[in-house]
C-alpha cells in the first residue's frame, strides 16, 4: 500500500485519501493488482473512522472490532504503476451488526477507475457479532437504508474443475492474526492465472469480483481453490471459486466475470 498519500479531505459523510500506485502493488504489466484496490479500500476506511474519533485505540477499550464478511469491486479502467488514486469511501447502510460502504477510486482526469462495496461486522473480544454502537449511523451520517449482505451462493464443483494448492503465508496476516480479507483475492488470482487460458482472463477489463468470507484461514493452513466456469444461463455466469482448507473447512466463496460491465448498485447487466 503506498505509504506517500498526501492528507485526506472530506466531510463526516465521506472522504477522500490519495494513493500513488506503487511498483510491489502492480503485476508484469505494470498494471494495479486487484487485492491492492480492496486494500486502498480498506485503510481509507480506517482513515475515516479515525477522522471521526473511532481510532483504533477506542475500539481496542470497549473490546470491538470490524471484520469484512463480504466484499464486491468493479474495475473499470486500467490503473498503472505511478498512477495517483483520489479513493473516496463513506457508509451507505446499516444493519444490526452491520455496516456496508461503498469506495470509489478516481484517476487524476475524474474518471472512475474502480468502485465497490465492502460489508463489515462488529464483533466483540471472543470474536462474535455484537451490536454497531448507537452513534455511528449520526456520525457517519449514514442514510436509514437497509441492504442486502453480500452472499456468493455457488453449485457443486463439476468433475472437471481446475485446482490449486497453496499455503498462507507469513506476508498474508495483519496485526490482528488475520490472514487479511486482501489476501484472498491473490489466492483467487493465483487460481485463476495457473488454469488454462487464466492469464487473459486476470487482464480483462472491465473485471468484476464479489468474494464471500466463511472461516478465517490460519498461518501454514495449506489450502485448495477450485474454479470452474459457470454455464451461461446462470444468473451472472462467468467464474465460479471455492476455497478450503484442504480436506477440511470452507474458508471462502468468489463469482468473477469480465467483459461485462456492472451497474451501478452492483448487478451485471
Amino acid at each position: 500500500m503506498s505509504g506517500d498519500h498526501g492528507p485526506a479531505a472530506g466531510s463526516g459523510a465521506e472522504i477522500t485519501v490519495p494513493y500513488r500506485v506503487r511498483f510491489d502493488e502492480c503485476g508484469p504489466a505494470g498494471i494495479v493488482r486487484t487485492s491492492v484496490l480492496l486494500r486502498y479500500a480498506q485503510d481509507a476506511a480506517w482513515i475515516h473512522s479515525e477522522s471521526l474519533g473511532f481510532d483504533r485505540a477506542w475500539y481496542d477499550d470497549r473490546g470491538i472490532n470490524w471484520v469484512v464478511r463480504a466484499a464486491e469491486l468493479s474495475v473499470d479502467l486500467p490503473i498503472p504503476l505511478g498512477a495517483t488514486l483520489g479513493v473516496t469511501t463513506r457508509v451507505i447502510g446499516f444493519r444490526r451488526v452491520w455496516a456496508r460502504r461503498r469506495t470509489e477510486a478516481r484517476l487524476r482526469d475524474g474518471r472512475l477507475a474502480m468502485w465497490g462495496h465492502t460489508d463489515w461486522v462488529t464483533i466483540d473480544s471472543r470474536g462474535r457479532p455484537t451490536r454497531v454502537p448507537e452513534d455511528f449511523a449520526i456520525r457517519f451520517a449514514a442514510p436509514e437504508r437497509t441492504f442486502v449482505p453480500g452472499r456468493v451462493p455457488l453449485p457443486p464443483a463439476p468433475p472437471d474443475a481446475w485446482s490449486h494448492r497453496g499455503m498462507v503465508r507469513p506476508q498474508d496476516l495483519d496485526p490482528m492474526g488475520h490472514v487479511n480479507n486482501a489476501a484472498y483475492l491473490d489466492y483467487l488470482e493465483e487460481a485463476v492465472l495457473s488454469a488454462p487460458g487464466g492469464a487473459p482472463t486476470m487482464a480483462a477489463l472491465p473485471r468484476w469480483v464479489r468474494i464471500e468470507y466463511l472461516a478465517s484461514a490460519a498461518p501454514g493452513d495449506e489450502l485448495e481453490g477450485t474454479i470452474w466456469r459457470l454455464p451461461e444461463d446462470d444468473e451472472l455466469g462467468g467464474l465460479a471459486w471455492r476455497l478450503e482448507e484442504r480436506g477440511s473447512r470452507e474458508l471462502a466463496r468468489a463469482r468473477l466475470r469480465v467483459n461485462a460491465r456492472p451497474r451501478i448498485d452492483g448487478r451485471l447487466a
